[in-house]
């Protein structure tokens, strides 16, 4: 697989490993893991087995094989995300490709925070309700939210953001009260502090 303009390892067309089990624990527990007396990630918390969490790393963190998930606009741009499996420099790269531009532009990275261009969660949200028809790459909406999440950089993520992220992570097939306190963990990783929405009852809040 080529990407003009990203040249860094050896590219792979990743986006059949979302359908894994272990796949949303791997891509998204880096967010929960920061901060001050935080509680270690496990697989349990995004539905999963840690046997399958661990089975699948070695797939999506293989430096020999960059596994690359594409999320394709309405408006002909994509966004990619890259398993950047660099040994020594291991981190997720957040691709820009615009419409009548031949390269891509690097627009973001994550290696344990955010680095670069970050979007607000309306943002967020208009990229993933509007996935190009037709066109190859994830288009179901809330893979696509959950793939973009590492990017929110948002100090005033609004009160509806709790139940949106939460209905993606239920649509991956968590469990409703799962998700809840998935969710709670997330928001809270991404603004680096407590984060709660006293409009809906996590299970944390008993």
């Amino acid at each position: 697989m080529l990407i003009e303009g990203y040249d860094d390892g050896p590219l792979d067309a990743g986006e059949s490993l979302l359908a894994r089990p272990g796949f949303w624990s791997n891509y998204l527990s880096m967010i929960c893991a920061g901060g001050a007396g935080a509680e270690r990630p496990v697989p349990e918390w995004f539905g999963e087995d840690g046997a399958d969490a661990d089975a699948l790393s070695e797939t999506l963190f293989d430096p020999g094989r960059w596994p690359v998930l594409r999320v394709p606009g309405a408006d002909g741009s994509e966004v990619v995300v890259v398993f950047r499996n660099l040994v020594g420099d291991y981190g997720t790269d957040f691709l820009l490709i615009r419409p009548g531009r031949s390269h891509a532009q690097r627009i973001a990275s994550w290696e344990g925070e955010l680095s670069g261009t970050g979007l607000t969660w309306r943002e967020l949200v208009r990229l993933a309700d509007d996935p190009a028809p037709q066109a190859d790459g994830v288009v179901e909406p809330a893979a696509r939210l959950l793939l973009l999440l590492p990017l929110l950089d948002d100090l005033e993520v609004p009160e509806e953001a709790s139940a949106r992220l939460s209905a993606a992570l239920t649509a991956m097939g968590l469990a409703q009260d799962t998700a809840l306190s998935t969710t709670e963990r997330l928001l809270t990783g991404l603004a680096g502090k407590a984060w709660h929405d006293p409009a809906w009852g996590s299970p944390l809040s008993s």
